[in-house]
């Protein structure tokens, strides 16, 4: 078994993508660096609409991008992801199908925040996994819920946008090697764990969080709240 992070990026700032190029060997750097010590054997990084190709001597590196669908984030993982997508270019359905097209896994990201892709209109596209977010983990109920009724498995990655944050959520993949192919094969093949971290650092994080993304979006946390417990009661 291999403890790997499957969400996590290599800065704390979105777009500003020259700037995000020189800080990147930077910041992926510091991440694997922060995951040897929290004991995981491997981390993705799946930034923002791109990816670029890295490598450590700390922990194994997983290929990955977060696409940014019309509908929601959905995590592509594995060894062959898009190097870059225009946001908000693709429906969730075509992003499934160019990562499997790729040999990767689709994974729901954080599937109650910012996001409709569990809706009914979405029940038929082949999602891979659904994710636990580390920011997040009291949707656990409720992603664990919506991966039962389409029968897929539970993945779960910190979405660490700062290197101390990586760890708080991970997941348990069973494998004889860790590769991309191989956690790609393990996702779909349902071998695989997720796990919250729960010290008291990772849940003042999480405390904190909260308090800031309910100030910034009051109305929107009210309506999803809402939305997901009237989703609940019907599953």
């Amino acid at each position: 078994m291999f403890a790997v992070d499957l969400h996590a990026h290599t800065r704390f700032f979105h777009g500003r993508r020259r700037l995000g190029d020189r800080f990147d060997p930077v910041g992926v750097r510091a991440l694997a660096r922060a995951g040897r010590r929290r004991g995981l054997d491997g981390v993705a990084t799946t930034n923002h609409d791109y990816y670029t190709p890295f490598s450590s001597d700390d922990v194994t590196l997983i290929p990955g991008i977060e696409v940014s669908t019309t509908h929601g984030h959905v995590l592509v993982v594995g060894p062959d992801p898009p190097t870059e997508t225009v946001p908000l270019e693709y429906t969730p359905t075509e992003v499934v199908e160019l990562a499997h097209e790729r040999g990767c896994a689709a994974i729901v990201a954080h599937p109650y925040r910012g996001s409709d892709v569990t809706n009914d209109r979405f029940a038929d596209v082949p999602f891979d996994a659904v994710e636990i977010n580390g920011k997040h983990p009291r949707t656990r109920p409720l992603v664990e819920a919506v991966a039962a009724t389409r029968e897929l498995p539970v993945v779960a990655g910190s979405d660490a946008h700062f290197p101390f944050e990586v760890g708080r959520a991970y997941t348990l993949v069973d494998a004889d090697a860790l590769t991309p192919e191989s956690v790609v094969e393990a996702i779909r093949d349902g071998r695989v764990e997720p796990r919250v971290a729960g010290g008291v650092v990772d849940e003042l994080l999480r405390r904190g969080y909260r308090r800031i993304h309910e100030r910034k979006h009051p109305n929107e946390v009210l309506a999803k709240s809402a939305a997901a417990i009237d989703r609940l009661a019907t599953l």
